[in-house]
């Protein structure tokens, strides 16, 4: 059984993708610091899964806390979730994001080289494009100048993953569009910490009544309706894709080798669209207004996902109606609704 360690596992994507790994009989141990989640997270994990998992309360900052997990366990690959990854907070503490997201990759990496681990999936974001010159954006699209801190911070972990995996590591970064929704238990889900940054959790929690309306940024971009154009993804399909990474790997035994890959569905869909198809699917009327642009955000952009269709055989399995459905029942779990 392989050893899969998963970084900033009681994360949004993380705990997902843990459920995932455990049904396709990988044995995990988890870390995260718990800053920006929650330890019910992995209760929900446990009751999914009816598996105890290893969770070990651990900042990837901390070189000595990581050096005596690895010497410990012998893990076969890992999975580096642990990251700040608000568009707009980056914006606002540029020098936070920075040296959490950046810092906490070095020192992972050293960790590894030491213990002689050799395979990485790591969390990348389309943010890495900036605003790309032809959608659908596929991999060869040029890194532009990112129009935030986040984005230029897996810009640059790109860049040190690339260098890196020249000399010893077995690398595949992908680049996930917009991941929504939540497990159809309703037992995990998003849970934003304060006020939510990404769209959807603020859409469901403007629905559950804690905000007193939606507020839609901008509406005179060059797109159908005006409108930010993005690509929704169910956060099951972004999980499946981990489970297929680690089989990719496995199946190609190369060293010093990096691939990044696009993890979307290939469609666009306008932040208007959204919030219309959650008004359809939940019956729910839901209180919006149009705001000014917000710092940061790029005009439209969604995935050509053919590559890592090729090369996974994996596709999507949920629809955008699905995935909204699916994080309104996740939020009226937590709400007692």
């Amino acid at each position: 059984m392989e050893h899969i360690l998963v970084t900033g596992g009681a994360g949004y994507i993380g705990s997902h993708t843990l459920v995932e790994l455990i049904k396709s009989g990988y044995r995990v141990t988890v870390i995260d610091t718990l800053e920006r989640s929650e330890i019910k997270i992995i209760e929900g994990v446990e009751k999914i899964t009816n598996t105890k998992v290893d969770f070990h309360k651990i900042n990837c900052l901390d070189y000595l806390a990581l050096d005596s997990l690895f010497s410990k366990y012998k893990f076969n690959a890992i999975i580096h979730f642990a990251a700040y990854k608000s568009v707009n907070e980056s914006v606002v503490k540029p020098i936070e994001y920075y040296k959490n997201n950046i810092e906490s990759l070095l020192t992972l990496l050293e960790v590894m080289k030491k213990h002689q681990v050799n395979d990485l999936i790591f969390s990348s974001s389309c943010t890495v494009y900036g605003q790309p010159d032809s959608i659908p954006v596929d991999e060869s699209a040029p890194f532009k100048r990112a129009e935030s801190p986040y984005g230029a911070s897996k810009q640059l972990c790109e860049r040190i993953l690339e260098d890196a995996a020249t000399v010893e590591f077995r690398i595949i970064s992908l680049r996930y569009f917009n991941p929504i929704g939540a497990h159809e238990s309703a037992l995990i889900g998003e849970l934003p910490i304060g006020i939510p940054n990404n769209l959807v959790p603020y859409v469901t929690q403007t629905a559950a009544g804690l905000r007193e309306k939606l507020t839609v940024f901008g509406n005179d971009y060059n797109t159908p309706d005006g409108s930010c154009v993005r690509d929704f993804i169910h956060v099951v399909d972004v999980a499946n894709a981990h489970v297929r990474a680690i089989d990719y790997l496995s199946r190609h035994p190369k060293n010093g080798s990096f691939e990044a890959f696009n993890l979307g569905t290939g469609t666009g869909v306008s932040v208007l669209e959204l919030v219309n198809k959650f008004i359809e699917v939940t019956g729910i009327q839901l209180p919006f207004t149009i705001g000014p642009r917000r710092p940061g955000d790029i005009e439209k952009v969604y995935a050509d996902p053919k590559k890592i269709r090729d090369a996974f055989g994996w596709q999507t399995n949920y629809s955008l109606g699905e995935s909204l459905l699916h994080a309104w029942n996740w939020e009226k779990k937590i709400r007692n609704k």
